[in-house]
């Protein structure tokens, strides 16, 4: 049964049928799935969702497969495994070349592609602890929640979205950033720039008051965004990190 916090793969394939059974195998198995036919479709998905792999059909109608994919490696580190022909070996090597991560042929097992999926975000997973890559954060993961980054949207447990102010959503990346730390109020200041507005230490109490009104499940009695008496906040959480 998937949760927001599984693996979110988007599945590019213009055939209809390998789409659903793909999408149904990976759903089967844990994951959440979001499907598209075509380049523009990918693209969209990518700047609305955080996506933890990419399945690229290279042989799109109309559409240069591996142009897609220098494209989609250009603008993000998300993995990417192609779906490629039993005799398109020079396709599978440019792709490699190109920064596709795996390749798999057609046609293909489903026990074999979901193998391959999870071999690759277990490489990506250590990859994401490697101090250099800080700032190319897509999104947060914690306790069934998603914060991502780059559209600036919180997605419940329920796979509902929570509205966030500036503030809040600026306090909230820097809880993420440094889970199970107790924080100061000048250091969640400085790390949420909030000290960019005209605001003071108790501004932070008041924004860490509107958070816990929306994510924890009683606010009067917090398990996730606790207080550390005389150090300042901390979430309470793991937190995994999508680049």
């Amino acid at each position: 049964m998937a949760s927001q916090t599984s693996p979110h793969v988007l599945i590019i394939d213009d055939d209809p049928s390998i789409r659903d059974m793909v999408s149904e195998y990976l759903v089967d198995n844990g994951m959440r799935v979001s499907v598209g036919a075509s380049g523009q479709d990918m693209f969209a998905v990518i700047d609305r969702e955080a996506i933890d792999l990419v399945l690229l059909d290279l042989k799109l109608p109309s559409e240069d497969g591996m142009q897609l994919a220098r494209q989609l490696r250009e603008r993000a580190t998300v993995p990417i495994v192609l779906l490629t022909g039993r005799n398109e070996e020079a396709d599978r090597v440019m792709g490699l070349e190109l920064g596709a991560d795996d390749y798999v042929t057609k046609p293909f097992s489903p026990r074999e592609l979901l193998a391959r999926v999870r071999a690759v975000l277990r490489r990506y997973q250590v990859q994401a602890t490697l101090p250099e890559r800080d700032n190319t954060r897509r999104a947060f993961r914690f306790s069934g929640w998603e914060l991502n980054l780059r559209t600036r949207r919180l997605i419940s447990p329920a796979g509902l979205a929570v509205d966030l102010s500036n503030g809040e959503f600026s306090l909230l990346t820097a809880l993420c950033g440094a889970p199970r730390r107790s924080l100061s109020r000048d250091q969640l200041l400085s790390m949420s720039r909030l000290h960019e507005a005209e605001v003071y230490d108790r501004t932070i109490d008041v924004q860490i008051l509107r958070l816990r009104r929306k994510i924890e499940a009683d606010p009067a009695h917090p398990v996730m965004i606790v207080t550390e008496r005389g150090a300042g906040y901390q979430l309470v959480s793991d937190v995994q990190t999508l680049y």
